[in-house]
């Protein structure tokens, strides 16, 4: 945990910002970015288990996104399906992290900062610094948080969707094409949460079974 901090602390004045559900086929895609004002020794203890949000267990998650919550100024974006299939999911990504690192800067007052990007592309048209972080989730504490905040965040969002939706299993699937996601759709077709981009292949190969 030290070494994340200490790793902001060598670039300055930082930010971090990565996104969640570049991956599924379902849903919006998330980004969120975090700055972290005051690092205390308490503020270590309670995020010693920080990490990139996808090796941590639900329960941790869940706990670490009120401590990060409570202890940063922080800002949390949704791109939604209608607009990831016009601009695609890259562009939607980098949209997102734009608009959320903007409010972030804008609500902590932030003159002199660098963003730390997860990934290896920067943030299009956006005027501050910027550099990425290959792997930032597990380099960077200010990444790894707002990992978190996106992931729990658009976690909980599936799960709402699942409830109008019940029969893709996004409440466990999270818009990722499953089998049993893959089986729902063949079944009961596209809704408007899918991602009719990515479904492509997938319809391509059922017309070559026919």
């Amino acid at each position: 945990m030290n070494k994340l901090f200490q790793y902001d602390q060598r670039q300055g004045i930082v930010i971090g910002t990565d996104e969640a559900g570049r991956g599924p086929a379902a849903g919006g895609v998330f980004a969120a970015c975090v700055y972290f004002p005051e690092v205390t020794k308490s503020l270590i203890g309670d995020l010693e288990k920080l990490n990139d949000s996808k090796k941590l267990s639900k329960q941790t998650r869940e706990s670490l996104y009120d401590v990060i919550i409570k202890n940063s100024i922080n800002s949390i974006v949704c791109i939604e399906v209608d607009e990831i299939e016009k601009i695609n999911i890259l562009n939607s990504s980098l949209k997102a992290m734009k608009l959320c690192c903007q409010e972030v800067i804008q609500k902590a007052n932030l003159s002199e900062l660098i963003t730390l990007v997860d990934g290896n592309r920067i943030i299009k048209n956006y005027l501050y610094p910027q550099k990425t972080v290959v792997k930032g989730d597990s380099k960077s504490a200010s990444i790894a948080a707002a990992s978190i905040l996106a992931k729990v965040t658009r976690d909980k969002y599936m799960e709402k969707l699942a409830r109008e939706y019940p029969q893709y299993g996004w409440q466990t699937n999270a818009g990722y094409l499953t089998k049993e996601h893959l089986d729902a759709i063949d079944k009961y077709g596209l809704c408007k949460y899918h991602r009719p981009s990515f479904l492509k292949k997938h319809f391509e190969k059922q017309l070559t079974l026919f």
